[in-house]
């Protein structure tokens, strides 16, 4: 009896072990199967310059700086040899600097006036770069033997080099295009020991002829998967037809099996509206073969569709799983809106209606911080844009940050999408292949952009090299239409025929793109970029010595349009499709039409922080229906009284009458997207402009004659910040008059004091002369202006920001960080 009750129990004993044991192989299946995208951008170690790396013939043996058995060393005032090879095998601190990600080396730098600098003289702004080196020491747990680990960098300016643990990964060229390498191999787990990742950047070769920076200025990603699971990029959703009734969606998943053996996958896709309503689902099954890729097609359909477009920006996801059996082996999700483009001979076409396309060309730098712009940067830039009517973004001259496209995708903002050089070498269609698989899911890419004034354009060989181009672009996104955005041979070498729409730089000029669009009627045109008025805010007159352009005058007389007077030729020709202002924003690096000091260029309607110049008032006189009347210049001229100043006004309203001092000047019809002039004799006081629409006064704006600087005043684009370590505060700072008004000619030196969880990352003030650092606590207004740029950190608190000025009244912000 007493045998068999042992032998009972060791048979129940058996058991609950086999179903423990199978209930953690299930547990740890379902934990492995978990996919994750961790932010990699904080704690890590920046040296800036070139260390001596011996290039080693076995693998994983680099060790030093690569690894963790680096020797660290100590001892002050220790001088290193980092020409010699041994420098690698040593870390000292003092050498290394603590930063986070995204980082931007070139503008912590001293200007220096060298036109040897960048591609051209002046072209990147004269900021020197270099090489500098990234290093990062990390912990992987036991837990995730066995998963895929890969690292996403979205961005790396430029010609990076990566190791990890003493392994050397590879070599990514391009500064814009995202890179992606495998950890799986060569990682610790556990107590096997810490990992190191080291990042080698060399900047000192330019890919294009503006600022474009130093460093891992994008983000970073660890992205941890099961080995069964979606491809890198790996869906591809298009909606071919809609109606009012319903849209059919096709859904294209590449699924990759990394198992030794067969797998049989059920693919479920699952599309859902910002809500979380579930409107379509679809399910496929299909056998893996081991270590291959499979794409699985699906199509499905959503009733009564919500339409995207800049107006009504709706979106829905494509929610998928992979299942092995009963397990979830990977998901994934793809944001995708339903909505349709079509650029033909009549125009832009988006949801069946004549769509103008009221664009602005735009680098990727701010004031203050370089091309390393924290998300919500981007985000601020485009309200801007949006603030002042546009609808499209074109991303001048290279892929953008994805965080970027999912903003135009959220807040409603058509993007033409460019790709960085002409080239269908191996290296060249790699680039172009991973922006298109990157991007083509995004509702806002209503176009891509094979390449911007190539000098190969309208000769045989460029031709044959963009057809190239053309055909791996319609290979991987059929749904999309190609442009190339030309400012000359359109009409030679068959380069435009390989072409679906092509793009006119400047077509304006002798009216080429009318001309063509008779001569051609098979072409399909596009005005890619227009405008290029050069100015500077708040300045009224040229400066040679000081590198100013007045806002009254062309700088040449053919030149090209005053700001607004382009939009006349969209109205007249709507087969144009609408055009791309060169530019939005001012951008370090071209700055034309000087070269030092200048720093910056001039091209912006908004200045390098965004501060509007008197050209942003005419693009949204014309952009949007809300009557305005703009009036410029300033009126503080000291010294000038009984002398002719010009009056000049940008307005979208039938008339203006100008008062001085309550006295009517003068009432002038408008003619529509040009300004009007009155020539007065000056007096100080008050100007007034009256904008008339059916006879009556429907809006103003007035200028007076301020009094000398009284005060420093905040105006922050927020008060509250997310305790993230990423969020940022974009603060105006003004200098006022006693009585409140922005002293218009005002460069008061300010200074900065910040309290509690955040620091301040930039200055800026739209000086295209400034010489004064990015990265400090103090910064001169210009003609009344400057910015400063507060970040939190990961601590909840109040952020206490002060400004001091000699003489002048300081201010106070709190900042809650939460």
């Amino acid at each position: 009896m007493f045998k068999r009750l042992i032998r009972y129990c060791s048979i129940c004993f058996f058991l609950v072990f086999c179903a423990i044991k199978g209930i953690s192989q299930n547990v740890q299946q379902i934990t492995l199967a978990k996919r994750t995208k961790a932010c990699f951008d904080f704690n890590w170690q920046f040296h800036k310059g070139d260390i001596a790396m011996k290039r080693q013939v076995k693998a994983g043996q680099q060790g030093g700086l690569t690894d963790i058995n680096v020797r660290t060393i100590y001892t002050k005032d220790t001088v290193i040899d980092y020409t010699d090879p041994k420098s690698a095998t040593i870390f000292y601190p003092k050498d290394w600097k603590e930063i986070d990600l995204p980082h931007d080396w070139a503008v912590e730098g001293t200007f220096v006036d060298d036109n040897s600098l960048g591609s051209q003289p002046a072209g990147n702004g004269y900021l020197p770069t270099g090489i500098g080196f990234y290093r990062k020491e990390f912990v992987i747990p036991a837990s995730d033997t066995g998963r895929k680990i890969s690292i996403e960098f979205d961005g790396i300016f430029r010609n990076s080099t990566v190791w990890v643990n003493g392994h050397l990964l590879g070599n990514h060229q391009s500064g814009y295009t995202p890179s992606n390498y495998d950890l799986t191999d060569y990682l610790r787990y556990g107590k096997e020991g810490k990992n190191v990742i080291l990042v080698r950047v060399d900047a000192s070769q330019a890919e294009g002829w503006w600022y474009e920076g130093a460093g891992i200025y994008r983000h970073v990603w660890l992205i941890k998967t099961g080995q069964l699971h979606v491809g890198r990029f790996g869906t591809y959703v298009t909606t071919p037809v809609i109606s009012t009734d319903s849209a059919q969606v096709h859904i294209k998943t590449t699924i990759k099996n990394e198992y030794g053996v067969a797998k049989k996958v059920t693919l479920v896709s699952k599309i859902i509206d910002k809500d979380g309503v579930v409107h379509a689902t679809e399910t496929s099954t299909q056998e893996i073969g081991p270590f291959e890729s499979s794409e699985i097609a699906q199509q499905t359909v959503i009733k009564a569709p919500l339409l995207w477009s800049p107006e009504t920006p709706h979106l829905y996801k494509v929610l998928t799983e992979v299942r092995e059996g009963d397990h979830i082996a990977d998901t994934y999700e793809t944001t995708f809106g339903v909505r349709s483009i079509d650029i033909n001979r009549n125009g832009v076409f988006l949801n069946g209606r004549l769509y103008p396309i009221k664009g602005t060309c735009n680098h990727q730098d701010f004031a203050g911080i370089g091309v390393a712009l924290p998300d919500k940067i981007n985000r601020y830039k485009l309200m801007l844009l949006k603030a002042v009517g546009s609808n499209a973004y074109r991303c001048s001259h290279n892929p953008p940050t994805p965080e970027l496209l999912d903003m135009c995708d959220s807040l409603g903002m058509l993007v033409l999408d460019e790709n960085r050089l002409l080239s269908s070498n191996e290296a060249g269609l790699k680039d172009l292949s991973t922006m298109l698989y990157r991007d083509r899911n995004h509702p806002c890419v209503f176009m891509w952009s094979m390449e911007n004034e190539e000098p190969l354009e309208g000769t045989v060989t460029g031709a044959r090299i963009l057809e190239t181009m053309v055909k791996t672009a319609h290979a991987i996104d059929p749904s999309r239409k190609v442009t190339a955005a030309m400012n000359h041979g359109r009409n030679s070498g068959g380069y435009s025929d390989v072409l679906d729409v092509v793009g006119y730089n400047y077509g304006d000029k002798g009216l080429a793109y009318v001309k063509d669009h008779e001569q051609y009627p098979g072409r399909v045109e596009f005005c890619t970029e227009s405008t290029s008025f050069v100015s500077t805010r708040g300045e009224y007159e040229n400066n040679w010595g000081k590198g100013y352009v007045s806002n009254m005058e062309k700088w040449q007389p053919d030149w090209g349009p005053f700001p607004g007077e382009d939009w006349a030729d969209i109205v007249k020709y709507p087969y144009l499709g609408g055009f791309f202002v060169w530019s939005g924003f001012d951008y370090r690096g071209e700055p034309t039409p000087y070269q030092w000091p200048c720093v910056t260029s001039h091209f912006g309607f908004m200045d390098i922080c965004g501060f509007p110049k008197d050209g942003y008032f005419a693009y949204k006189a014309a952009w949007d229906a809300k009557p305005l009347v703009h009036l410029f210049p300033h009126w503080n001229w000291p010294g000038k009284d009984g002398s002719l100043v010009k009056v000049q006004c940008y307005t979208n309203c039938e008339e203006v009458e100008l008062l001085l001092n309550g006295k009517s000047m003068g009432r002038k019809k408008a003619i529509p997207f040009e300004k009007l002039e009155w020539p007065l004799v000056y007096h100080s006081g008050r100007l007034e402009a009256l904008g008339y629409k059916a006879g009556k006064v429907v809006t103003k704006d007035v200028i007076e004659t301020t009094t000398s600087p009284s005060a420093v005043a905040f105006n922050s684009d927020c008060t509250i910040l997310k305790a993230d370590g990423c969020d940022v505060a974009v603060i105006k700072v003004s200098i006022k008059d006693s009585k409140g008004r922005v002293v218009p000619v005002a460069d008061n030196l300010v200074t900065f004091s910040i309290e509690g969880p955040g620091k301040i990352i930039g200055t800026g003030n739209g000086n295209p002369s400034s010489h004064e650092a990015d990265k400090a606590s103090q910064r001169k207004a210009f003609n009344g202006y400057c910015l400063v740029l507060v970040q939190s950190y990961k601590q909840a608190g109040e952020i206490r920001l002060k400004a001091f000025s000699k003489t002048l009244k300081g201010d106070e912000l709190i900042i809650k960080v939460q």
